[in-house]
This record gives C-alpha cells, structure tokens and sequence, in this order.
C-alpha cells in the first residue's frame, strides 16, 4: 500500500471527536493515509476565516480527495451551508447514501439494501430566494438539462459498475412539470441500449415514500433530485436504526469528499458520546473509492478489514448510546480495534 495523501476536515461539534476516533481506527488498521487537515464552518469562522477558506477547498482540488467531519449551519439566518458551497464549488453533483441493515442494530426491518443517488447542485438547494414584498418571500426551484442528464447517466453508471439490478427515480413530476419534468425526461434519456438490461422505474414522491415504509425491500437504487434525496436519505436511514449508521460521499468527475450524513449535534458536543460510526462508513468508502481509482487493492482490504470490524463489535453488542448500548465514542473505537485481524 502506497502512502495516499488527503484532506481532512474535522468540522464542527461533534466532528472533532469523531474525526479524531476514525484516524485512530485507520491508524491501527495501518491504512497508509497522510492527512493534510483543514478547517470549515463554525471552526474556521472561529479562526478569524471565512465559513468555506480557500485554503480548504484548493487542498481538496490537489489531493482529489477528503473526508469531511458535519459542519453546523444555522437555522434561519446566518452563513448558508458550508455542505452546499462546497459541493458547487467543487462540482461535487453526485451524492451516494448507501443504507443497508446493520448486525446488532434491531429495527422493524430486515435486509435492507439501499442506495439514494442524489443531484448535489442544484434545486431549490440553489438558493435563489427573495422577498417580493414585505411578508411574501420566493424560493425558485433550479434544474437545467446539463445536472438533470449528467446525474442520470452517472446514476446508471453507478448501478452497472456495483452490479445492482433497479433505477427508481423518485419525482414530482404531477405537479412540477418542468422542473421534475425535466429530470425524468433526462432520466429516461439516460436509459439507452446500453442499460437496458438495468430494470427502471418512475414513481411519485409521496407514494414512493408509502411504499418506502411498506417495504423497502422492494427498491434498490433510488435517484432523486437535490431536495427529495436529502429528505429520503434520512428517511431511508430511520429504517435501519438512524443517522449513526449511514455514511455518504460527493462525487464530480474530478473530485470527492466523503462524510457523515448526520449534522454537527452541538447538544452532545464535547461529552464523549457521539457515534462515529457513519464517518468510519464514509472512510471505508473512500478507501473502496482510491482502491477504484488507483487499482491499488490493498486500500480495498484495509476497507473490508474494518468493516468486518465495526460489524463485529455491533454483533457482540458493543455499541454507543443512540445505538441501544453503552460505550462511549472512544471506547466504541477501542472495541472496532480490538476486532482489526
């Protein structure tokens, strides 16, 4: 395993405190990763820079590569996302939510396996807001074919390069008829001869979340516009015991930046108590990811290696409080070591 070089990013919150037990799991799992480390959101502000620093952004522009602690955003005022500024900047379009049921966590259901591709740019995450008059604001929902047909084609990509079998694309398209309109027209586009063989799908947004809770079972990869895909993903992430255990990952042709789906959780700040669980996720996937990209596979056994991990700690039992156990975030990371064979 060659020494890779990549950007870290702790965040805010919680981030730090989970940052620092996913380097220590890599660590002893002798991943070779030098982390070159940067600040964003509340932390940098704090340093007396801006929300997003230049500096961050052109680290992750010459590594290619970072993981990515939560950031806060304020609610309702203040700086707007530093999630959603990174991810234009960067062009970081294709958002992955893998869900999938996790060994030791009970929920309702069972061998859940999903995936929600999300378009990261654009919709009414644009944020093009105004006030038209005193008390009657305006918030304009964005899709241009250039997103809507690059996201398609990426998330077909996607199914035949993991061997999965089904493309849902959830929509609106009943009442928005041209901005959903126009995503499903590029996604059925993007359904050519050469995925034919990929079974696809179209359903509305509310009768697709029905049949989520119904039986999830029944879908495999969903594709979504920006806003559905940050609301199914968490949806989808109730099904198999929370935000503690879905990791995630943005995508652009030339860049990726992996992190936790879960926010900063500024309430649990410096207690020691936060799961890292989904950030350690959000790393296996970016070893899996430099594995892809650089054919070198020892990155790809050291992901699997900490993922039977993780695994084995929650089979025994071994798990933080929002998870039904009893460890702290530390101690939890000194559980998935003591499994690392």
């Amino acid at each position: 395993m060659s020494m890779k070089k990549a950007v870290l990013i702790p965040g805010d919150g919680i981030g730090p405190e989970i940052t620092k037990a996913v380097c220590r799991i890599f660590e002893a799992a002798d991943v070779k990763i030098e982390w070159e480390e940067h600040q964003a959101g509340v932390a940098a502000l704090e340093n007396g820079d801006e929300v997003l620093p230049e500096a961050t952004v052109e680290a992750v522009r010459k590594y290619g590569i970072a993981l990515k602690g939560p950031c806060t955003t304020p609610v309702g005022k203040g700086f707007s996302s530093v999630n959603v500024q990174l991810r234009k900047t960067l062009e970081l379009y294709a958002a992955v939510r893998p869900v999938r049921s996790m060994p030791g966590v009970k929920t309702r259901y069972e061998d859940v396996d999903l995936v929600i591709i999300r378009e990261n740019t654009e919709g009414l995450y644009s944020g093009v807001e105004n006030e038209i008059t005193p008390g009657v604001v305006m918030s304009m929902k964005v899709a241009s074919n250039k997103a809507c047909d690059r996201i398609s084609k990426w998330a077909f990509d996607y199914v035949r390069r993991k061997e999965r079998k089904k493309l849902t694309v959830f929509h609106k398209a009943n009442i928005m008829k041209l901005t959903d309109g126009l995503f499903i027209e590029c996604a059925k586009n993007a359904h050519t001869d050469e995925y034919k063989d990929i079974e696809y799908q179209e359903v509305i947004i509310d009768a697709g979340c029905m049949k989520m809770v119904q039986d999830p079972n029944q879908f495999d990869v969903l594709l979504l516009e920006n806003l559905y895909g940050d609301v199914v993903s968490d949806l989808c992430s109730g099904l198999t015991g929370g935000l503690g255990v879905v990791p995630g990952a943005n995508f652009g042709d030339e860049y990726a930046v992996f992190e936790a789906v879960h926010g900063s959780a500024p309430d649990i700040a410096g207690k020691g108590i936060a799961n890292p669980l989904a950030l350690l996720m959000s790393g296996v996937m970016m070893l899996n990811h430099i594995s892809d990209s650089e054919g070198d596979e020892s990155y790809r056994e050291a992901a699997n290696k900490i993922k039977a991990a993780y695994n084995k700690a929650l089979e025994n039992g071994e798990k933080t409080g929002d998870l039904g156990g009893t460890l702290n975030t530390q101690e939890f990371a000194d559980a998935i070591i003591a499994y690392l064979t």
